[in-house]
């Protein structure tokens, strides 16, 4: 077993820069970066000594537990995608977290995000779920991050619908891809929530199946800049625009004379 711990940390500064003891410590107090990307880390030990990260790298491991951050308040990036992490847990601490990388893991739900009230970004891709099984959304999480995400990538988690992300505010790019979304009413309901959205990529849902699957998307939202990786014009959006308000035109013309 690989535990993490700053004594581990400073040995390897000692070993690096050849320094003493109480000069690699103090290196550790000051320092704001610290990348241990593959190393095979299985828990991480102590490390408050480090009380000044801003930045930390711990992809590529096999962290099962998400512990010990409490020192990390000044912590803005956590980078922890493809461990063995199962839940989501110990993040309250961590009053000034941007960005969380968490994909490629074992979280079967978004929760314990309560307090990151500042998250701006959160990936969650392609957590290896049991067969059947998608990714779900805890409520209360959901609500703390109204005001603040504007990045989500939650791609390959067999999702089904997006009803649940409706209250996500400020979202401005939204990674869905190779889920199972599949009903386009749904999709419009939620876009009209969305209306800070600028970016969206559904590829690989049953949806892009739909009779003018992008028609009808470039139609509902008026901010969407990119579909699917692919720039949306403003003369694209005019001539739809025009042709929805022919459609509709005609269908009034048609009541009346029924009438």
């Amino acid at each position: 077993m690989v535990r993490l711990t700053t004594d581990l940390i400073a040995k390897s500064i000692t070993a690096r820069k050849n320094r003493g003891e109480e000069d690699s410590r103090q290196c550790l107090r000051k320092m704001t970066h610290l990348n241990l990307s593959n190393k095979n880390i299985d828990v991480i030990g102590e490390l408050s000594l480090c009380r000044n990260l801003r930045v930390l790298y711990l992809y590529d491991n096999r962290i099962k537990q998400i512990q010990n951050l409490g020192f990390a308040s000044n912590i803005t990036h956590l980078y922890l995608q493809n461990n063995c992490i199962s839940h989501i847990e110990n993040l309250s601490p961590l009053k000034n977290l941007e960005v969380l990388y968490l994909g490629g893991n074992c979280i079967a739900e978004v929760e314990g995000l309560d307090e990151a009230e500042e998250l701006r970004e959160l990936h969650i891709e392609s957590q290896h779920l049991p067969r059947g099984e998608r990714l779900q959304f805890d409520p209360r999480s959901l609500r703390a991050l109204a005001k603040s995400l504007s990045v989500l990538n939650i791609s390959n988690n067999n999702i089904d619908e997006l009803e649940d992300l409706a209250v996500l505010e400020k979202l401005s790019y939204l990674r869905a891809a190779d889920n199972q979304i599949h009903d386009m009413k749904d999709l419009e309901v939620v876009l009209n929530k969305w209306t800070k959205l600028r970016r969206m990529d559904l590829t690989g849902n049953p949806v892009r199946h739909q009779p003018k699957y992008r028609d009808r998307i470039v139609v509902q939202s008026q901010t969407l800049e990119s579909l699917d990786g692919k720039d949306i014009k403003d003369m694209e959006r005019q001539f739809l625009m025009n042709w929805k308000a022919s459609k509709a035109a005609r269908k009034k013309h048609q009541r009346k004379n029924d009438k």
